[in-house]
């Protein structure tokens, strides 16, 4: 889809918005400045447009994705000081300027950014985000468009069309680990279209942890990928396909059974696999059977048909990836970066941006003792843009 230039009304300032308070909060100029001093982006001289004013540049181009580069940063300018910035020497530039600052700021700083303050923030007394006293995280994969020009095809390739040749845009694929109550999406991975999801995934298991029970369908599963994410010391609940071969080693008297995968036809043999235990069931008006295997092998510590109604939670997933790409990025908007290192600087801003609406989602949940699914993201991004009184003079 073509963007459209787009403005802000006339005298629209960044105090006029939420937002400001928002990124402010959640990404603190504090941690941005440890982040541009480790990785040797902070400015050298004063310059119009320094590192730190275009880390929340990039953040603020996620909330206004079909506003001109120009009016996002009038917008930005009118609000630093409430932030802490001293605005002395900063003035409205052109967008050859702005992109040439985000070029020198580069993508590593947003990575470093989003890989440290992007995690799990599921309390005790968060609705939704727990199995007994399992943390719920789900793992699936999605794509972008980008914007096309020579350098991001070349350097991502792009889709087959469904009516033959290829797609109007060249598509990065990402791989991402969800918190199932909250949505934050976290330990994100990206690469090529050409890249497989599976690929991704061995990036992205490092960021699981004991206490944690991971979701995820059975595109992802593989002999290799399983072992190294048991090695995370998070428990498992993926689907798998049909054809894997799982004889039943031990019945149990939920319905459930215990099994074991192998790595290769001579393990099999030789009995040298990896305990599982297969849960099999059908929903009622559907003719597919679900089939399941799981870490979890006692039965009274996690019953078959709780684990088989849990496994649905892990489509919380593809919630998050709605709000990430229709909501926050906009239907069919394109990612307007016109080089691959700038697509991915704007991919970890839309995600740092995505994850501080969530983590006010979450404390308002909190305070209203509701379940996070229960506060509208769509409602939230209107809030967080809109005008609120008292914003200049109150904290966020």
């Amino acid at each position: 889809m073509a963007r459209e230039v787009a403005g802000l009304r006339q005298g629209t300032r960044a105090t006029d918005f939420v937002s400001l308070g928002v990124l402010g909060k959640y990404v603190p100029i504090e941690k941005i400045e440890e982040v541009l001093r480790e990785t040797g982006r902070q400015s050298q001289r004063h310059r119009q447009l320094p590192a730190s004013l275009m880390v929340y540049y990039v953040l603020a181009l996620a909330l206004y994705m079909e506003v001109s580069y120009g009016e996002v940063l009038r917008c930005l300018l009118e609000g630093l000081e409430w932030l802490g910035f001293s605005t002395r020497g900063l003035r409205q530039t052109g967008r050859s300027s702005i992109s040439q600052a985000r070029q020198r700021l580069g993508p590593e700083p947003l990575r470093r950014l989003y890989e440290d303050l992007a995690v799990p923030i599921a309390e005790p007394e968060t609705q939704g985000a727990w199995y007994r006293h399992w943390r719920l995280v789900s793992l699936d994969g999605s794509s972008l468009d980008a914007a096309d020009t020579e350098a991001n095809v070349a350097y991502f390739g792009r889709p087959a069309s469904p009516r033959g040749g290829q797609s109007g845009f060249p598509q990065m694929r990402f791989v991402v680990l969800a918190e199932t109550g909250t949505h934050v999406l976290f330990g994100a991975k990206l690469g090529t279209y050409r890249t497989s999801e599976y690929e991704l995934a061995q990036q992205v298991i490092c960021r699981l942890q004991p206490g944690m029970l991971c979701l995820a369908d059975r595109g992802f599963y593989g002999y290799e990928l399983w072992q190294k994410t048991l090695e995370t010391g998070a428990d498992l609940l993926w689907r798998v396909q049909k054809t894997l071969r799982l004889p039943v080693f031990h019945a149990l008297p939920d319905g459930s059974y215990l099994s074991q995968l192998y790595a290769s036809k001579k393990e099999r043999l030789c009995n040298q696999g990896l305990c599982v235990r297969v849960i099999e069931y059908q929903i009622e008006g559907i003719d597919e059977r679900y089939r399941l295997i799981t870490t979890l092998l006692d039965p009274e510590a996690a019953p078959a048909g709780e684990l088989a109604k849990l496994y649905h939670e892990r489509w919380e997933i593809e919630t998050a990836f709605d709000e990430l790409k229709t909501h926050l990025r906009g239907r069919q908007v394109v990612l307007r970066s016109k080089t691959p290192g700038l697509v991915e600087q704007e991919f970890y801003g839309l995600l740092l941006t995505h994850f501080a609406l969530r983590r006010l989602m979450h404390e308002a949940a909190l305070k209203g003792r509701a379940d996070p699914d229960e506060v509208s993201f769509v409602h939230t991004i209107r809030v967080v843009r809109r005008k609120l009184p008292l914003v200049v003079s109150s904290p966020p």
